[in-house]
């Protein structure tokens, strides 16, 4: 049995990690249910740099606990390109450290308020970092491309989820209006964790 910890308390994070890294004799578990905390400044200014900062981090506290394992870590955001790539690694803190998705979303719609259809491109990036057992370090990245809406559309999803219209439902659809199945087909999350699930080759 290999046992992967995720640099996270996300409970639906951890079953879509699990679903998507399905290998034979694997079992994940949050850093909750593997019995050890970790929680580093994430000071990094790019996805990558977060995501290694938390598998680390992940990473050596388990050891000290004693428990040999592998860790497996995301940063995620939006990356807006009228407002430079922004909100990027500041997506869930857009509207300040005490914000929430409803702040962070009426902030990125009141920054694009006179920005016309046609300027409002965006992407959702995820980058993952492996820590194997031994120490050795695999990581992936995902993207999905659409635009910002003009106003929220649908109860599912989460964060930005209500305002991004992914390229690949013609933006017709936002994140927050299609099944979770449907979402992970396409989503950064989704594309970052089938390039990892090639690399690995378990």
């Amino acid at each position: 049995m290999k046992t992967v910890i995720i640099a996270s308390n996300n409970a639906h994070k951890a079953i879509e990690i699990a679903e998507a890294l399905d290998f034979p004799g694997w079992e994940f578990r949050t850093l909750r249910q593997a019995g050890i905390s970790s929680d580093p400044a994430e000071d990094a200014d790019t996805f990558l740099g977060n995501a290694l900062i938390k598998a680390r981090s992940a990473f050596a506290v388990a050891r000290e606990a004693g428990l040999r394992a592998a860790v497996l870590a995301d940063d995620s955001g939006l990356e807006v390109d009228a407002l430079g790539g922004q909100p990027g690694v500041y997506s869930a803190r857009y509207a300040g450290a005490d914000g929430d998705d409803a702040a962070n979303n009426a902030k990125l719609l009141a920054e694009l308020r006179d920005v016309p259809d046609e300027r409002r491109s965006a992407r959702f990036v995820c980058t993952l970092a492996f820590v194997d057992e031994d120490g050795s370090e695999i990581t992936a990245r995902g993207t999905v491309e659409g635009r910002i809406g003009h106003e929220l559309r649908g109860e599912g999803g989460f964060g930005y989820d209500p305002l991004f219209f992914p390229d690949a439902y013609e933006g017709k659809l936002s994140f927050g209006q299609v099944p979770a199945q449907d979402k992970h087909a396409v989503s950064h999350r989704g594309n970052a964790l089938r390039q990892l699930r090639e690399l690995l080759g378990a």
